[in-house]
């Protein structure tokens, strides 16, 4: 049977530990000539969970910022540290009385859209990104999809409408600065119910923008409980025309 060696192992001390931290001779000559040392921190993200990440933003409507842009922003304002950035779409022009919706597309990626509506202008902004806007009082459906490599992250449907200056709003991802939701239904059952509601409306020759606003909240009521919402009729779409045009 031999014996162990006595050499130095991986985790045993070396010698002269001193001489690990701090080079001989004056630090404050080598400092001017030769560079300190210095260490660098490295986080390996895999793709995986990089693309986690990135839905994970997406949901909340934030950029992911870089680590260098995080920290640079944190030392210039130290109260901000731990704040996230919100996505702020740029505006195809500066009427503040618009509603801007930016619409983002990466092939069975991410998938923001319109349904329905009749936006009053858009702007590309690259090729996977573009802002419509809308005029106060119109009404959009947005339909936002994500998915990874593990199926459907989001799926979700909206129905706004656009809100005039002064107006109470309510937040909602991408849309700036906000209106006024009618519907909103999150997972893709409940989602393809409302696009089914939607193609009926249409099957009638009636533009899903121009419906009564009251319908669309019915639809979001019956919908989340698990229940069929009346269908859209001529009749009522008639009664709901003259009732706006009284008021």
């Amino acid at each position: 049977m031999t014996r162990r060696s006595r050499e130095s192992t991986f985790m045993s001390q070396p010698g002269n530990a001193a001489r690990w931290v701090k080079p001989r001779g004056n630090w404050s000559r080598l400092r001017t000539t030769h560079r300190p040392f210095a260490a660098r921190l490295t986080i390996d993200v895999t793709p995986d969970l990089r693309a986690r990440i990135k839905i994970a933003a997406f949901e909340r409507g934030v950029t992911v910022a870089s680590p260098a842009q995080s920290l640079s922003s944190h030392k210039r304002n130290p109260a901000m540290k731990g704040v996230t950035r919100q996505h702020i779409s740029h505006a195809p022009n500066a009427d503040a009385s618009l509603t801007f919706v930016e619409l983002t597309f990466h092939k069975q990626r991410i998938e923001n859209r319109i349904r329905f509506g009749q936006p009053a202008g858009q702007q590309l902004l690259d090729r996977h990104r573009r802002v419509l806007s809308f005029t106060p009082g119109s009404i959009f459906c947005f339909v936002r999809w994500a998915t990874n490599d593990y199926g459907t992250v989001l799926s979700r449907a909206d129905i706004v409408r656009a809100v005039c200056p002064g107006e109470r709003y309510q937040t909602l991802p991408y849309v700036r600065p906000g209106g006024d939701i009618l519907l909103r239904m999150d997972g893709w059952p409940k989602v393809e119910r409302v696009l089914q509601a939607i193609d009926a409306v249409e099957a009638l020759g009636i533009d899903p923008a121009d419906v009564a606003p009251d319908y669309w909240q019915h639809v979001h009521n019956r919908i989340s409980v698990n229940e069929t919402p009346r269908n859209y009729t001529r009749t009522r779409h008639q009664a709901w025309l003259k009732r706006r045009e009284v008021s």
